[in-house]
């Protein structure tokens, strides 16, 4: 989940001289640099694959142990994300809020904040959950980082497309949890999530491309018209509600999740084609609506989800 926040253009923020920076204020700003928000996200698509695997109720204490354990792997990489981008935080609008920018958190306590996590949670899966899940939190962490954050963020608008496999791995990382072992269905949500991550990502990108393009970042909506971006979201919405749908036929899962898929489906690609037309029109400014399929799509994934958890009980 991705929060937008703002500030008037042209104003500078201060950092927080070091003997200003209330303990309060500081385990807030700690908090923030985890992103715990876009964590609620990654969650909504662990657990609910946990109850695909078990065909049922999984064990409670396991289910914690997972949810903790990739809060704390996804809280590492946020934060050495945020030690990466610092720079360009500073000039975009919504991330001139981040701790970073104000000075509440130094660069060095980031950095050692973010290494700190990622070896916990790492060996947190690996002593009490199991190493698969361990390997692949940390190959999630390291792909976020060093892949998507160093690598392709400030060179390719392909960047959220291949980035993105980095927020498909909590799929892996919630089957393997309970099975120890990969299966076809969690190969076929983690595709969900691959190709649903630049259409729930583009739209929000057009909104903020100013930021973008002020800060050298080059998504796709900064090179590009609205009516090519609409074209490449109307694209992936439609492989991704063809892949939902593989889950039924291959015998995963039933009646109740092929009419959420199909009802949730059917309604994102009445919002992407919508989208489409309007930027064929040229309308531009807030007639543009680009944020209406934001918000669905975060609605679409959790409703989709929620789907797979209770699928089981209705077989």
């Amino acid at each position: 989940m991705t929060a937008v926040e703002s500030r008037p253009a042209g104003v500078v923020l201060t950092p927080s001289p070091a003997g200003h920076r209330p303990f309060g204020a500081r385990v807030k700003a700690f908090v923030a640099l985890t992103k715990p928000r876009i964590i609620e996200l990654l969650l909504i698509t662990t657990v609910p694959v946990m109850f695909l695997a078990e065909q049922g109720v999984p064990n409670l204490w396991l289910v914690l142990a997972t949810c903790f354990g990739g809060y704390l792997s996804a809280g590492g990489a946020n934060a050495l994300n945020m030690y990466i981008d610092r720079d360009i935080d500073a000039l975009m609008d919504r991330t001139a809020q981040r701790p970073l920018v104000t000075g509440m958190v130094s660069p060095r306590e980031a950095l050692v904040f973010g290494i700190s996590l990622g070896v916990v949670s790492t060996l947190w899966f690996g002593l009490l959950v199991n190493w698969l899940s361990a390997w692949l939190s940390l190959g999630a962490l390291l792909f976020y980082v060093v892949v998507y954050t160093m690598i392709l963020k400030r060179r390719t608008a392909q960047n959220i497309v291949w980035g993105g496999i980095a927020g498909c791995l909590p799929v892996l990382i919630g089957w393997s949890a309970v099975t120890d072992s990969m299966s076809w269905a969690a190969v076929i949500l983690f595709l969900v999530i691959f190709f649903w991550t630049p259409p729930h990502y583009w739209p929000l990108s057009m909104k903020v491309k100013e930021d973008y393009a002020r800060a050298g970042v080059p998504m796709l909506p900064v090179l590009a018209s609205n009516k090519v971006v609409a074209k490449q979201i109307v694209l992936y919405s439609w492989v991704m509600v063809g892949v939902s749908l593989l889950l039924t036929p291959l015998g995963y899962t039933g009646w109740f999740y092929t009419a959420v898929a199909l009802v949730t489906g059917g309604w994102w690609l009445w919002e992407a084609h919508a989208l489409l037309g309007r930027a064929k029109s040229e309308v531009t400014g807030a007639k543009l609506k680009e944020m209406r399929l934001f918000h669905w799509s975060i609605t679409y994934v959790s409703l989709l989800f929620v789907a797979v958890a209770v699928d089981p009980f209705l077989r």
